[in-house]
């Protein structure tokens, strides 16, 4: 009995320690597979961060190219050139992509020379952050590498890595002081980037414009704006930062073509889906009076749709751009120019004319975009063609204009705040009978809003203006007190 139990318990025993070795076992394959994939891991990350520059180029306020110049240490894989495009196009996904690097590469002795008699067989370089080693390939990958015949051995390379493989992004995170902002986007127009720096990237200006230009092609003048836009003539001082001094650029939008003095006038590339979106509104034979029309943006498509357009612009600069832009275009029999005041527009050239345009059965639609101050213009049209006729009172289908202005708005509910500032200048409610578009975000808490709405009768005539004001004016002068309190407190950036 003694001897059976005996047994048993050297049996356990020995059952015990083989479990236990067993164990032991996988916890040894299991921490070198976890040292093994940490050490692989730890490599990568280092060979990543040698794609940064180095850290002597930091604080540096001239460009010295050769100064991010650098040898780095990446995975590559050994293929025959009987299979090579093949095999590259299979793992495109997991190549290295960098600006200005082939790809592909011959072999190299140990020496670092050429490798002639292995002219059978090209490096193909994969990307570190893919590529870690011969079991990182995906099932995709893998299943083509077998199909031919290419064996997942992955190898070092070491590759030179210049100015020239490095992004506008890198560079300028490198330069600039850790734990700064760093900037590389810009608006294009035509030849020039123009820039918006930060009082913390000015000492770095020329560099970064320098950087702009070698990294985007095409470019070949990088500005930054030095002050605020003039509400006057919508233009603003700005500095050269690199390259050429040519401010005339040449810009193709929505399939028109505009050239114009940057420096001189205004043009906002940002508003390209704006103008689209109204002159879709149009139809042939509509009549489109833009009171602040720049060098043509709504102008010039509206009479390539086949519309007749009164365009004007207080800037001399402007109105000869337009000029030029409607027979670059070969619309200028379309569009009638002038170089007026806004207000001295309406109620000039657009009063005579609008009579006529009311009694036919085309569309008129007036177009104000000077968002800083274009709401307060509508005051203009007060009253704009005096008493209203006993005649028009029996024609209720009179064509009246459709109004789209702009303006913007720092106020939570932006939407209501144009169109309460639409209804001082007007001294009539807006409500129910507008509609309010969203443009774009111009900057933190600042939103760019069109209004759009028909022009109320008893705003165009002064009878209807007197009788609806005398109700109105007493409930409007607190909205109006408020408003221009809050307004001119804070002004445009």
């Amino acid at each position: 009995m003694n001897s059976r139990k005996g047994c048993k318990f050297l049996f356990f025993c020995i059952s015990l320690s083989q479990i236990l070795n067993q164990f032991a076992r996988i916890y040894l394959q299991c921490s070198s597979v976890v040292r093994s994939q940490k050490a692989m891991t730890d490599q990568p990350q280092t060979d990543l961060g040698l794609y940064k520059p180095p850290q002597t180029v930091r604080g540096m306020t001239e460009l010295d190219r050769a100064a991010f110049s650098q040898t780095v240490s990446v995975p590559a894989i050994r293929i025959p050139t009987s299979v090579l495009n093949k095999v590259v196009k299979s793992l495109k996904k997991v190549a290295l992509q960098r600006p200005g690097l082939k790809r592909v590469v011959e072999e190299h002795n140990e020496d670092g020379n050429k490798d002639s008699s292995k002219g059978e067989h090209r490096l193909l370089l994969l990307d570190p952050n893919s590529i870690t080693s011969a079991d990182s390939f995906g099932s995709e990958e893998a299943e083509a590498l077998t199909a031919y015949g290419v064996p997942q051995e992955i190898q070092k390379y070491q590759l030179k890595l210049t100015y020239e493989n490095l992004k506008s992004e890198e560079i300028l995170r490198a330069v600039l002081p850790e734990g700064q902002d760093v900037t590389s986007g810009f608006s294009r127009v035509g030849h020039i980037a123009h820039m918006n720096l930060r009082d913390h990237q000015l000492p770095y200006r020329k560099l970064i414009g320098q950087v702009i230009i070698d990294k985007n092609p095409g470019v070949t003048c990088v500005v930054n704006k030095t002050n605020t836009i003039d509400s006057t003539y919508r233009n603003f001082q700005m500095e050269v930062l690199a390259g050429e001094s040519n401010m005339v650029a040449k810009v193709r939008e929505n399939g028109v073509l505009y050239e114009f003095d940057f420096s001189l006038v205004y043009w906002n590339p940002r508003l390209s889906t704006e103008h689209e979106r109204i002159v879709s509104l149009l139809q042939r034979g509509d009549t489109v009076v833009d009171v602040f029309a720049g060098v043509g943006p709504f102008a010039i498509p509206a009479a390539h749709r086949g519309c007749e357009v009164l365009a004007n612009d207080l800037n001399p600069e402007s109105f000869c751009w337009l000029q030029h832009n409607a027979k670059l275009n070969k619309v200028d029999r379309k569009i009638t120019s002038f170089n007026m005041d806004g207000r001295d527009f309406i109620r000039g050239p657009v009063r005579e004319r609008l009579p006529a345009l009311m009694k036919g059965s085309q569309k008129i639609h007036v177009v104000m975009n000077l968002p800083a101050l274009a709401l307060e213009f509508l005051d203009a049209f007060r009253g704009l063609l005096g008493p209203e006729p006993d005649q028009s009172l029996f024609c209720p289908d009179d064509n009246l204009p459709q109004v789209h202005c702009y303006g913007f708005s720092k106020e939570d509910d932006a939407q209501r705040d144009v169109v309460e500032r639409a209804e001082v200048s007007f001294k009539l409610s807006l409500q129910g009978w507008c509609s309010v578009h969203l443009v774009r975000n111009v900057a933190p808490n600042k939103e760019m809003m069109c209004v759009s709405f028909t022009l109320p009768r008893g705003v165009l005539y002064s009878t209807h203006t007197q009788d609806r004001g005398k109700r109105l004016s007493h409930s409007l002068r607190p909205l109006k007190a408020s408003w221009m309190a809050r307004w001119h407190a804070s002004p445009d950036v």
